[in-house]
């Protein structure tokens, strides 16, 4: 809008001048009439005008697909923590256990006993053994998952972590 006001100003100034220049009164008020017109018109016909998409509305629409494609992610960790055993064991417990890694700042890698001390302590044995990345059941299919309240439990104290 500011420019469209400029560039109408400056038109009329450059109108004025060379009407000016040929010391003729009436058409410097002809002309500069129809150029101040012209600008009016497109002043009023860009404020009419229907606005533009901004950015703002896609900034909206990127969190809001953030907070479904998360929503989708926990209502799918959930199921998994209500599945099968199998299900928890391939999905769930190796993702917990890079949690509890990098929350106790014990690597499994460069201190086994370390890690399986601070996985007890923190979460105590019932709760370790859905954690512990070596408690996998090899005929597990068959075995029903802990479920959510366990999931929630571990969830709540890595967070405490």
């Amino acid at each position: 809008m500011t420019k469209l006001v400029i560039t109408g100003i400056l038109l009329i100034v450059v109108v004025e001048a060379i009407a000016l220049a040929q010391l003729d009164g009436y058409p410097v008020v002809a002309v500069t009439g129809v150029v101040l017109a012209v600008v009016l018109v497109a002043a009023r016909r860009q404020l009419t005008r229907a606005p533009a998409v901004s950015d703002e509305p896609a900034e909206t629409d990127d969190a809001a697909a953030a907070l479904q494609r998360w929503l989708t992610r926990t209502e799918t960790l959930i199921s998994w923590a209500e599945a099968s055993r199998s299900d928890w064991d391939r999905r769930l417990r190796p993702m917990l256990a890079r949690q509890f890694e990098l929350a106790a700042g014990q690597r499994k890698a460069k201190d086994p006993n370390a890690f399986h001390a601070t996985g007890r302590m923190l979460f105590g044995e019932a709760l370790w053994q859905w954690v512990d990345p070596e408690n996998i059941s090899r005929a597990g299919n068959q075995e029903p998952g802990p479920g959510r309240a366990v999931l929630d439990d571990i969830l709540q104290r890595l967070e405490r972590l």
